[in-house]
C-alpha cells in the first residue's frame, strides 16, 4: 500500500488550486499601464522598470498596385529584404478606394505601417508611406531608381541586420521635413529584439534632402583587417563606407492627415507631374517638326521667286 499524505502536502495542493496568475498589464504605444495596490492606473515606459519591458512591436505591410513595372518589383522586393520587420501580400487594384483595403489589409496583418509601391502607365512609380490607421500619411514620386541586381555594387551586408538610419541636417529646417523625418524613422528603424533581426548593426541608411528631393543610399561599414593584427574596437578612423544598393529618389507631392488620404498638412508647391513634362516634350519635338516644313516651304517659294536663266550652252553636247 502507498503511504498517506501529510496535512501539509494536502494544504499545499489546495493553495495551488486557490492560487490565480497575476493580471496581465495592458500594453500600448508608449508603454504599459500598470495598476497600483490602491487601483490606480500608473503609465511606464519600460525604461526604469525591469519587471515588465516595453518592446517595440512595429510591422511594416510591403505590397503593390497591379500592372507594375519590373523593376519597380525588383525595388520593392529589394527594400523588403532590407526590413525583416516588413510583411508582405498580394497585389492591391490602385483605384480611389484603395484606402480603405489597404487599411484593412494593415489590420489583417497586424501591422502598424504600411509601404504601397503604386505603378502608374507601366512608366511612373508613387511610394505611399502611411501610418495606419490614423495617419498620416505622405505620397511620393520615385526617380533614379536603380535595384540590387543591376547596379552590382562591391558592399555585401548580412541579411537581417540592424541599420542606422542617418539624416541630413536639412530635416531639421521645416516642420514639414521634421515630420517626413519621424516617418521615416518609425517605418525604416528595425526594432531591437525583432525574432528575425541580427543583434548589432553593419550598415547605413543614408537618407539626404537636395533640390527639395530625398535621396537614400544603403552603405555597408567595413572594417580592414588582418587574422594577425586584429583592429580593436576603439578605431573608428579605419572604417570606410562601401554602398550596397539599392538607390532611389523620393520627390513629396502631399502630406496627408489621415491614412491614404485626409486634409492635406502640406503641398509641395515645385512638384511637377511627369505627365505635364511628357506632354512638353512632345511638344517641343512637334515644334521642331513644324520649323523644318516651314523652312523647306519658304525655300521652295524662294526658289520660284529666285529662277536662274537659261544657260546657253547647255545643250552644246548633246547633239
Amino acid at each position: 500500500m502507498g503511504r498517506k499524505r501529510k496535512q501539509t502536502e494536502i494544504a499545499e495542493a489546495e493553495a495551488k488550486k486557490n492560487d490565480v496568475a497575476p493580471e496581465r498589464p495592458k500594453r500600448t504605444l508608449f508603454g504599459w499601464k500598470i495598476k497600483n495596490n490602491d487601483g490606480e492606473v500608473i503609465e511606464n515606459g519600460g525604461e526604469d522598470d525591469h519587471t515588465h519591458v516595453f518592446r517595440n512591436k512595429e510591422k511594416v505591410l510591403i505590397t503593390c498596385s497591379r500592372r507594375i513595372n519590373f523593376r519597380y518589383r525588383h525595388l520593392m522586393l529589394n527594400v523588403a529584404s532590407l526590413l525583416p520587420h516588413s510583411k508582405r501580400d498580394n497585389k492591391v487594384e490602385s483605384k480611389e478606394s484603395k484606402g480603405a483595403t489597404l487599411n484593412e489589409l494593415v489590420e489583417l496583418k497586424s501591422c502598424s505601417s504600411c509601404l504601397f509601391f503604386e505603378c502608374r502607365k507601366h512608366k511612373d512609380l508613387y511610394l505611399w508611406m502611411a501610418k495606419c490607421p490614423n495617419g498620416p500619411s505622405v505620397k511620393f514620386l520615385v526617380n533614379a531608381v536603380h535595384t540590387m541586381e543591376e547596379l552590382k555594387l562591391t558592399g555585401n551586408h548580412l541579411k537581417g541586420s540592424r541599420p542606422l538610419l542617418t539624416f541630413s541636417a536639412n530635416f531639421e529646417k521645416d516642420p514639414h521635413w521634421k515630420l517626413l523625418k519621424e516617418l521615416i524613422l518609425q517605418i525604416f528603424q528595425i526594432p531591437k529584439d525583432h525574432r528575425k533581426a541580427k543583434p548589432f548593426h553593419d550598415h547605413v541608411f543614408a537618407f539626404s534632402i537636395l533640390d527639395d528631393h530625398i535621396w537614400f543610399r544603403n552603405y555597408q561599414i567595413t572594417v580592414p583587417h588582418n587574422e594577425s593584427t586584429k583592429m580593436d574596437r576603439g578605431g573608428l578612423d579605419k572604417m570606410t563606407l562601401t554602398e550596397v544598393g539599392p538607390r532611389f529618389c523620393l520627390n513629396p507631392i502631399k502630406i496627408f492627415g489621415g491614412s491614404f488620404g485626409g486634409p492635406t498638412l502640406y503641398e509641395n508647391p515645385f512638384y511637377v507631374s511627369p505627365n505635364q513634362i511628357r506632354s512638353l516634350q512632345k511638344k517641343q519635338k512637334a515644334g521642331k517638326y513644324v520649323k523644318k516644313v516651314k523652312a523647306k516651304t519658304k525655300r521652295r517659294m524662294h526658289e520660284m521667286a529666285n529662277a536662274m536663266e537659261r544657260d546657253e550652252l547647255a545643250d552644246m553636247w548633246k547633239e
